[in-house]
């Protein structure tokens, strides 16, 4: 499970809304964290009414300060500042994970300029796609207030494809740490919502086409039951749903339907920023929910043989 988690912060209080979330899992995980801010090139002295680091000394002590006001005492907390000025702060950030060798990254969904641009849409676009690292993304509120943190209820999404179920053993074992349930979730497209090669089929076989899809319900009844078993036999209490419609719009109504505490999504796995983000629900949930997102890559997650789920390897 996660060991180590590399926290992000410009000083702002909408980098600071993930701190909740940050201690609630150093507590259930027993993990320690680094706080990392980098320097900077030419960054403004104030972006939208409030400071931004701009120097060494002004980052270390800021860094210090949220470790020693919002951690616990006896939590492993360590301050790292990138003392050199940099243009790409992305790029930098991206390069600390493997530094530090963190296994989850805990961020901000998006910003409000600068740095805060570069959360979403910039570093955890670069850190999935290459399929190193979890990232969990955190929806800041409305008026930047600290949002309180828990894990009682998981929602998993899954789409049938063995590749993208890597997200169902760091569910499993976030619910044993945390006491949690998971709701398992698999959404097969209506005719009026199918996409990419089925729906151009559709347009040209339209009856067969519907018929595939009704079809492909009972089958990911059949799927959704098979990984049920396998987690309840873990001692996970686990639910399960299929539901007809537009995935993304699906997973979003049905996180805040159930009151989820957060959505765990498998990525695909594909290579570059380009293809990962090639018809990825990723980013349009994230867009659109205000849920934290816990995307897992690929390669992060090697199946054991005693877990696979699906009608693969026993349970």
């Amino acid at each position: 499970m996660f060991q180590h988690l590399l926290v992000p912060l410009d000083g702002s209080r909408m980098a600071e809304s993930v701190l909740p979330a940050v201690v609630y899992l150093t507590d259930r995980l027993h993990a320690r964290v680094s706080l990392v801010h980098v320097i900077e090139k030419d960054a403004p002295t104030e972006i939208h009414g409030e400071s931004h680091l701009r120097t060494t000394d002004e980052a270390d002590v800021y860094l210090k300060s949220v470790s020693q006001r919002v951690f616990p005492e006896g939590t492993s907390v360590e301050c790292h500042v990138h003392e050199s000025e940099v243009k790409n702060v992305a790029k930098s950030l991206y390069e600390h994970i493997g530094e530090l060798e963190s296994d989850l990254v805990v961020m901000c969904s998006h910003g409000r300029g600068g740095f805060r641009d570069l959360m979403f849409g910039n570093i955890a676009q670069q850190v999935i796609a290459l399929g190193i690292t979890p990232v969990l993304i955190i929806r800041p509120s409305e008026d930047d207030s600290k949002i309180p943190f828990s894990l009682k209820r998981l929602l998993v999404p899954l789409d049938g494809n063995p590749e993208h179920e890597q997200g169902i053993p760091v569910a499993r074992e976030l619910a044993k740490a945390c006491e949690s349930s998971l709701h398992l979730l698999q959404v097969v497209p209506t005719f009026s919502t199918v996409s990419g090669t089925l729906g151009a089929t559709g347009k040209l076989l339209p009856h067969a086409t519907a018929e595939f899809l009704d079809m492909s319900v009972q089958k990911a009844e059949e799927y959704l039951q098979t990984h049920q078993a396998n987690l309840q036999t873990a001692g996970i209490e686990t639910t399960y749903q299929v539901l007809r419609g537009n995935p993304a719009d699906i997973i979003r109504k049905t996180a805040t339907k159930l009151k989820m505490d957060i959505i765990i999504l498998g990525t695909h796995g594909k290579k570059g920023t380009h293809a990962f983000w090639s018809g990825s629900i990723a980013p349009k949930v994230c867009q659109t929910c205000r849920k934290p997102l816990l995307l897992v890559p690929v390669p992060h997650i090697i199946l054991p043989l005693s877990y696979v789920g699906g009608n693969q390897r026993g349970g």
